[in-house]
């Protein structure tokens, strides 16, 4: 990964990588763009301004992330993905804008390649796997997974659902009914805190995981469920028949599918 510090025209712009793309901090780029003395003020009357204008997806969008400080400690700040800054650089007059908007197109062309061939960005995924140490199999595993994650998620989104916060209700969900348990109480099963639980499942966690997605995917379309309540449904649905392969698998061999085991302690099996 790149550092978390770039430069334009000697000013330096805070980023941090969310969502599987480069999120910059807004009120950097309004301080290189502007000249002001004061980027937060600035940044919080541009805000009022691009309300009243009707852009309110430039400035609802943007995430609170944590960045580093002059403190040095790690603060929550307004960042923006490509998209939502190009909009408010619109709303700077200012002659350095265009040329911010080539170096901007340029840090994120990794990304912008990515998404015209969808191989590159599984390479990187491999190649950052890989580094770490996981086994090639898994590795193919995982990848599998965040397709039929996404298929699950794009197929949510066609059906009203829309926000994050339902996105995880809905996963919840489909974790309980596949191995009781929510995503916060398996991670901390497994004795994680903010890593991501995919990253720490074992071979068998990851197939019951794609079974249930899956699954909840296959439901979904077959009933045409809409909106949200609709949806939970089938994701509870799903997870039950993931459910069933693990309860049937258990009672063959005689042991959990279910392991306390994470990947900083390398039994990943």
């Amino acid at each position: 990964m790149e550092k978390g510090l770039v430069v334009f025209q000697d000013k330096s712009i805070r980023r941090t990588w969310h969502k599987e793309e480069w999120w910059f901090s807004v009120v950097d780029v309004v301080g290189a763009l502007s000249d002001s003395q004061d980027p937060r003020n600035y940044w919080k009357v541009l805000k009022h301004r691009l309300l009243e204008e009707g852009a309110n997806e430039a400035v609802t969008n943007c995430n609170q992330l944590k960045l580093p400080a002059e403190d040095g400690k790690l603060r929550e700040t307004d960042c923006g993905n490509t998209e939502i800054l190009f909009r408010i650089i619109q709303s700077i007059p200012s002659p350095k804008a265009e040329p911010f908007k080539l170096w901007l197109a340029k840090t994120g062309y990794e990304r912008v390649q990515e998404i015209n061939n969808p191989e590159m960005a599984q390479d990187r995924v491999k190649s950052y796997y890989e580094q770490k140490g996981y086994p090639k199999d898994w590795i193919e595993k995982r990848l599998r997974g965040i397709t039929i994650r996404q298929e699950l998620t794009d197929e949510w989104k066609t059906r009203q659902v829309t926000q994050e916060k339902d996105f995880a209700i809905l996963t919840n969900e489909i974790s309980k009914a596949t191995f009781g348990k929510t995503v916060e109480e398996y991670k901390q099963f497994k004795s994680l805190d903010k890593q991501n639980l995919r990253d720490h499942m074992t071979d068998w966690e990851l197939i019951l995981t794609m079974i249930g997605e899956k699954a909840t995917t296959d439901i979904t379309v077959a009933k045409d469920a809409e909106g949200f309540d609709e949806c939970k449904d089938a994701a509870q649905e799903g997870g039950e028949v993931a459910k069933n392969t693990r309860t049937e698998l258990e009672k063959k061999t005689g042991k959990s599918l279910i392991s306390p085991e994470n990947f900083s302690s390398r039994k990943l099996s």
